[in-house]
This record gives C-alpha cells, structure tokens and sequence, in this order.
C-alpha cells in the first residue's frame, strides 16, 4: 500500500488532492502518513479522521490544543508549528504534495525529498526561492520531482521523451484574471474583493489576486527556468482567457504540441499521484465544438509588469528569486490589508530588488535553508517599509 503525505491538505490544491485519494478508495487504498494545515482545524481534523493519517498538523501553534480536541479518540496524532510541519514531512512516504503556499513551504518539502519518493511540487515559491537547493537535495535523497502547477504538467506532458535540445521554446498560459479588460486607468481603484474572483479557476484568495496582477504567472515563468533548464528566452507567456491550453512545446521543425484540458487542478494532481500510469479521473473531458473557440494576445507587460520583474530575476540569479518572492508576498499582504492599492504592489517589488541588489552575496545562490530565510526575512522588512 502507497504511503502519502498533503502538505497544505486544507488548501484548494490540498482539498483537490484529498478528494483524489477519497475517490481512489481512501484509507483502504492508501497508508496516509501526515495531513497539514492552518487554521481551518475542523476540516484538517475531519479529513485526517476520514483518511486515517498517523498524524496532523497545524502551522499554528496556538491551535494545537483545538486540533488535539478535534481528534480526540481517533488515533490520529495532533502536532503543531513550523518543526512539527518539517518533522511530519521527513516521515517515510512515497508520494507527498506539496501545497504549502508561500515560503513556508519551503522547509517542508526539502524535508520531504530528504527521505526519497516523489514530490508532487505544487509550491511554486520552493523552485523560485531556491532552485539550486531544490535540485541539490533531490540529487541527494534519490527523490523525483513532478510539477503540479498545470502550466508545468502541461509541459512535462507535452514534452514526453522529447530532447530539451530538440525543443526551441515553451509557453505557457495565462487566463489574464480578474482585470485582463479593464481600462489601465481603473486599475489604481481596483479592490480587494474585485481582485479576488477568478473568472476561470476555483482558488484560494492570495492565488487569485497573484493572478490578477500576474505575479503568479510571474512566478510560473521563473519556476518553469528551474524545473525544466531552460534559458529565459526559451519561456514564453500568452495570454488565452478561456484557459484550455495551459502550455505548448514548440521544437525547432516547427512544430508545436499543445496540452488542453478543464481548468480543473485535479487533473495536473492526478497525473503526478499516478504517474508513469494515466490512470481514470474525475475530470470532465474537452468538448471542443461546444467550446467552439479558442482566443489568444500577447501580454501587456504595462497591465502586468510582474512579467517584466521576472525576466530581471532570471538575469540577476542567486538570491533574487527569494527576493522577489518575499517582497510579493509582502506586498499582497499590504493590498489584502488596504495598506497600499493594486497598482502599488508592483513598484514596491521593484523597489526591494533593487534595493537589495547591492548587499553582500545577493548575486549567489543561497547554499541552505537558513540563507534562504535570510533573505526572505530582509526582503520582507524593506518591503514592509
């Protein structure tokens, strides 16, 4: 029987993936090893009494003693805080997700490659943070790591056992969000609940207001540099607002193979959790005369100037990503609090790189955990000022 972790199970990409496991058979299928989560405590303690884990974890420490409450007398163990979340990731398991948002998902999911098995990463800040680390760890533990944003399955799909040499370039998706048409001059205005509806996708608020700015793509754009070797200028954004083709592969002959499917994650989830096999999902399939088309522009980098940080991320390297990243996460906290507006996030990211640009080291990749968190703490107080 497989052993599983979900790291970030309450989550929209977490939640996705428990309903995978239920649909699967659940606790009779597979040996759950550790569920996470964060405040939602009565569905992190249900899903934990329903699939059997060893244990459970908030990120909290102040819930633990409502976590222990919630799973009185099932036999599920209850734990709390940032070392139980890296312990509870070490724990053997073949297969862990990882959907941990933000750089708290870091720590985990190095823990998890630590013990081998494959790491279904849906984390994008762990690659965009500390990519070299990432790949230094996989090499070390013998772990395999399967993209789960659907961009990044997308290409892994599409590519198959193609030669990275045989191809000239990828793009990958982006829906737009919430203000893909609205005039430049209303943006300034834009507000959080305006920000926090997704025309296309079902996702938590942080991701869908990142994806009305673009710095998900953003971040996607720099994840895809770190998972797949690929140069910049081999990565390229479309903007197609019907969110059917989530990547293509383009080869040096000409011609270009494309990924389609529902803009439903548990498709990218499902690949990785069955991964070499393609087994059944509960994903409706394409019907594309019903469709009927399908429409594509190229990105206003003006609208978005997220992608325009991050080819600068890529071309400065070492500790930029977890900068940027930092500095981002920062920000949205600021626009969520009505602290700055929508348009202010991308000038205050700007702003922090460039500052930070200059310190000792900033051109290096951050060789451990801690010197990740370094920079990520710096980045954040400077974003905060």
């Amino acid at each position: 029987m497989r052993r599983i972790s979900i790291l970030g199970a309450t989550g929209s990409v977490g939640a996705n993936g428990v309903d995978l496991i239920r649909r699967a058979g659940g606790a009779s299928a597979y040996r759950v090893t550790a569920l996470t989560g964060g405040r939602n405590i009565a569905r992190l303690a249900e899903m934990a009494r329903e699939l059997r884990a060893e244990v459970a974890v908030t990120a909290h420490d102040e819930l633990l003693d409502e976590l222990r409450q919630a799973l009185a007398g099932s036999g599920v163990e209850a734990a709390a805080g940032s070392n139980a979340l890296a312990e509870a990731a070490a724990r053997p398991a073949d297969w862990t997700l990882s959907a941990i948002v933000g750089a708290a998902g870091l720590a985990p999911g190095l823990a998890a490659m630590a013990q081998g098995g494959v790491l279904a990463l849906a984390n994008k800040e762990s690659l965009v943070c500390a990519g070299a680390l990432l790949r230094g760890a996989r090499q070390a533990g013998g772990a395999t790591i399967l993209p789960v944003d659907s961009e990044h399955s997308a290409i892994f799909q599409a590519l198959g056992q193609d030669d990275l040499d045989s191809v000239k370039d990828v793009t990958i998706t982006a829906s737009g969000g919430a203000f893909r048409d609205w005039p430049l001059e209303r943006l300034a205005a834009a507000t959080v609940a305006e920000a926090s509806t997704h025309p296309n996708w079902a996702m938590g608020q942080r991701i869908t207001i990142d994806s009305a700015s673009m710095f998900n793509k953003a971040m996607e754009v720099i994840e895809a540099k770190e998972f797949f070797s690929l140069s910049s200028d081999r990565i390229k954004v479309l903007v197609h607002p019907e969110s059917i083709i989530h990547a293509m592969v383009t080869h040096h002959d000409g011609g270009t193979i494309a990924h389609l499917g529902a803009p439903d994650m548990r498709h990218a989830i499902g690949y990785a959790l069955n991964w070499p096999v393609r087994a059944p999902l509960p994903v409706a399939a394409l019907d594309l005369a019903a469709i009927g088309s399908l429409t594509f522009r190229a990105p206003d980098e003006r609208r978005w100037p997220a992608l325009r940080l991050a080819r600068e991320v890529m071309a400065a390297g070492g500790a930029a990503g977890a900068v940027f990243n930092a500095a981002k996460e920062q920000a949205l906290d600021d626009f969520i609090a009505s602290r700055i507006r929508f348009t202010d996030m991308a000038p205050r990211v700007e702003a922090v790189l460039s500052a930070l640009a200059a310190e000792p080291g900033f051109g290096r990749d951050p060789d451990s955990l801690d010197a990740v968190m370094d920079w990520d703490a710096l980045a954040r107080r400077k974003a905060a000022a």
